[in-house]
């Protein structure tokens, strides 16, 4: 059995959630981690954890950089210590759509990577388009957990890998361009963990349609032609390698 160990089951993608779970449990996907990356999202993470199969990180995302208050912020503190809320995600820096807010975004995961040394809690971090800043402001905290959705080189991989973090593997890899395949052939299947960040990046063949957990089998199949590998031994890796970070 296998964990989509990011995911995104929220009202505003999905009308049946249950009906989600249901699917992916039949297809191999025993547990899910949805990530909160505002206030609103952060609740119905809340709510979703009461469902057996269902695990939650809570944050701030670095696009909400000019619309979070400091209430949204004492909410994840105040929440940190629920059952099931396993780390602070999804946070940390993007670049993509504007760089004019730099200091902001990098105030803001630095406000929150603090929560995380000061809880002991595994972080969920998103990257994009600005790998440099965030290894530099992940060098100042002890932390640890999971370079979300991760596509860059093997020498950041291996940065990332040696920093104690874990790179977060989804559909991106099935991509007919996707240079993360031969990143993946050259580290230890020990350093990673699938995920699928639904509704999004949907892998091939199914391109074009909502992304959902149950793609995570998928993933796993495609990883295991990759690296020439069982379906059995590498969720037996994956499932060791959640579990060394996440408290699942």
């Amino acid at each position: 059995m296998f964990c989509d160990t990011h995911c995104h089951l929220f009202q505003e993608y999905y009308e049946n959630i249950d009906e989600v779970i249901k699917l992916a449990k039949e297809n191999s996907v025993s547990r899910m981690i949805v990530a909160g990356c505002d206030f609103k999202s952060n609740k119905e993470v809340l709510s979703l954890i009461q469902k057996e199969e269902i695990y939650g990180t809570i944050g701030i995302h670095p696009e909400e950089v000019e619309s979070y208050k400091e209430e949204d912020f004492q909410f994840i503190e105040k929440n940190l210590n629920t059952k099931k809320v396993i780390a602070i995600g999804e946070i940390g820096l993007d670049y993509h759509y504007t760089k004019e807010n730099r200091e902001k975004q990098i105030l803001l995961f630095e406000k929150q990577l603090k929560l995380a040394e000061k809880y002991d809690m595994p972080i969920v971090v998103h990257s994009r388009e600005a790998t440099k800043d965030t290894i530099e402001c992940l060098k100042k905290y002890k932390v640890r957990g999971v370079i979300h959705s991760f596509s860059g080189s093997l020498e950041t991989a291996n940065q990332y890998i040696k920093m104690g973090f874990l790179l977060g593997v989804n559909g991106v890899i099935t991509f007919k361009n996707c240079n993360l395949k031969e990143v993946i052939k050259e580290i230890d299947l020990h350093n990673i963990v699938l995920e699928t960040d639904s509704p999004f990046l949907t892998p091939v063949p199914f391109r074009g349609k909502r992304n959902d957990p149950s793609k995570v089998f998928d993933i796993a199949e495609y990883i295991c032609k990759l690296k020439d590998i069982s379906k059995v031994d590498l969720a037996k890796i994956l499932n060791e390698n959640s579990k060394r970070i996440f408290d699942i």
